[in-house]
């Protein structure tokens, strides 16, 4: 197994060497759309994530060598304007009122295990849903780039990283570009999931390559529409389980 697993990663970080790639953020002038926070700017298009892009296999067995398994996410669950079952940000849970990102992030850490990391920044976001859209897209437009009020300790220690956000704009939210062009996940295995209102991941994925081209990213990631978010736990875990079974 291990012997397959380097062989997969070797590869995997071989063809996205040949394959790696600058990308522009050129945001448009028109705001988002008030009821869709991932809807992109008007005259844009929001394409779908290819399926097994820049020859990466679409599952992949669990750690590159002995590693552990690092959960991050981000997310900005509204205090109001939604409630906690329908076009809801954040879920109802026993242990409280969580965001969507952590509902999943927390059901895969129990299905694989691993740590828990909470992309946060310093300055503070909208939990209004209008005010959050208009925000989100100001930073867009800027090509801004939030700086974090965490960090993760002893990067070294982990092999898997499971990476979740919300599709804002059809795009990463901007503090996804500040923590991908913050750490090297040279040699890691990096494994998206997105939380979405329609989109999926539009082409967030083939982003995070861009970004990380010495990482292996898996494709075949997990996509959940936030209003299936409560109900998605059991598939989050089934998902995890397969991905790193």
């Amino acid at each position: 197994m291990k012997k397959k697993l380097s062989l997969i990663v070797a590869l995997v970080l071989m063809l996205s060497l040949a394959a790696c790639g600058s990308r522009s953020n050129s945001p448009g002038n028109t705001p988002p759309a008030a009821n869709a926070p991932d809807t992109p700017p008007a005259g844009s298009a929001a394409d779908p994530e290819p399926s097994g892009s820049a020859g990466t296999p679409d599952t992949l067995p669990a750690a590159a060598g002995d590693g552990g398994i690092l959960i991050a996410y981000f997310g900005v669950p509204e205090t109001d304007g939604t409630d906690t079952v329908a076009n809801a940000s954040r879920v109802a849970t026993e242990g409280g009122v969580v965001g969507n990102c952590q509902f999943i992030a927390q059901a895969i850490r129990q299905a694989v295990g691993g740590d828990l990391f909470a992309i946060e920044t310093v300055q503070e976001y909208p939990g209004t849903h209008q005010p959050l859209l208009d925000f989100a897209y100001e930073e867009l437009r800027q090509n801004a780039r939030p700086e974090l009020s965490g960090e993760i300790e002893n990067l070294d220690d982990y092999a898997v990283i499971f990476l979740g956000y919300p599709n804002w704009n059809a795009d990463l939210p901007m503090p996804l570009y500040t923590f991908l062009e913050t750490y090297d996940f040279s040699g890691k295995t990096i494994i998206p999931f997105v939380t979405h209102g329609g989109s999926g991941f539009s082409r967030t994925i083939s982003t995070i390559q861009e970004l990380q081209p010495n990482a292996a990213v898996l494709t075949d990631g997990l996509s959940i529409s936030r209003g299936s978010v409560p109900n998605a736990a059991q598939e989050a875990m089934d998902w995890a389980s397969e991905i790193l079974g």
